[in-house]
């Protein structure tokens, strides 16, 4: 599968599809899209992880890098993953314990209105 990353609103949050292979060829690209995404004001972001066929340590490198640029601007990420495969990866490294793993874009987004406080990057307290 020819690696993809698509960017939609969904609610308060912005959803990042990614499609295919995360490995060294392909996590610079990933990494430079949520760095970007980040800095334009996405502070709650979804990664759906569903298409994913193979993730490796430049991979999950990378996502460790965009959850402390969101957790530094006191956002929040959430990853969509239901793969097993992809799943033990995450167990196996304790990242399961440092990720918010959700099993669909739905369960990810729901019930996540904009609270009291919350600016409209989503970030409770606002941003400024």
């Amino acid at each position: 599968m020819q690696f993809e990353v698509n960017v939609a609103p969904v609610g308060a949050w912005t959803v990042v599809a990614v499609a295919g292979e995360i490995d060294v060829a392909t996590a610079p690209r990933l990494r430079k899209e949520a760095i970007a995404l980040v800095a334009d004001g996405h502070h709650r972001m979804v990664l759906d992880l569903e298409a994913v066929d193979f993730l490796d340590s430049t991979g999950l490198g990378v996502l460790i890098g965009v959850l402390r640029r969101i957790n530094t601007v006191g956002g929040a990420l959430r990853l969509v993953c239901s793969t097993p495969r992809i799943l033990d990866l995450f167990t196996l490294t304790g990242l399961d314990r440092v990720f918010d793993l959700r099993t669909s874009v739905d369960d990810a987004t729901a019930g996540e209105a904009l609270g009291e406080g919350a600016d409209s990057t989503g970030v409770p307290g606002g941003a400024a």
